[in-house]
């Protein structure tokens, strides 16, 4: 066999274990984004099922309650009304998120359960967007006195998951200022 050959032969097997290995891991990430999504879309069935817009059920005195609302805006109600331009940032984030995932072959454990849990929140507040015209939201804090402004799973999720990039980041920062000593 020629050099050439063997040089072919080793980089056909180097692209198609790089292939196998991108392919595991969005199947990994495309399972657990489903099942944030799941999470997420089935505790607002039971809310739009259980509760009543006009009242709040207490779970813990003075501190959490359930209370349905719908959000036709994003965090906090900001963009309220820009339903297609919400749609259309979310879009557009999810496939950066997916190309970033592609390109970049995702390795630390951290960052694949975070980067799932952004795009499953985002895909589940699209959903709403989309299907129910606005996001239902439920989550509802007091804290100190402050109404905080109600949320739900999407959203923690989102949140969680920008939350664990930083902290990957951040470890990985440490790592690398600690190898250049």
């Amino acid at each position: 066999m020629g050099k050439f050959s063997r040089l072919m032969k080793k980089k056909y097997k180097e692209t198609n274990k790089k292939s196998i290995i991108i392919y595991l891991i969005l199947r990994f990430l495309v399972i657990l984004s489903i099942i944030f999504i799941i999470i997420d879309q089935v505790s607002k069935l039971i809310v739009i099922n259980t509760l009543s817009k006009t009242k709040s059920v207490e779970v813990i005195k003075s501190f959490f309650y359930l209370t349905y609302t719908n959000n036709n805006g994003a965090a906090f109600s900001i963009l309220t009304g820009k339903r297609v331009i919400l749609i259309i940032v979310t879009l557009i984030v999810i496939g950066i998120l997916i190309y970033y995932i592609r390109k970049t072959k995702v390795k630390e454990n951290i960052n694949k359960i975070a980067l799932s849990l952004v795009i499953g929140g985002s895909i589940g507040n699209l959903i709403d967007r989309i299907v129910r015209g606005a996001v239902v939201d439920f989550l509802d804090f007091k804290i100190f006195g402050y109404n905080y402004p109600i949320f739900n799973l999407a959203d923690t999720f989102i949140v969680l998951g920008v939350f664990l990039l930083l902290i990957s980041m951040f470890r990985k920062d440490k790592n690398n200022d600690r190898r250049h000593k």
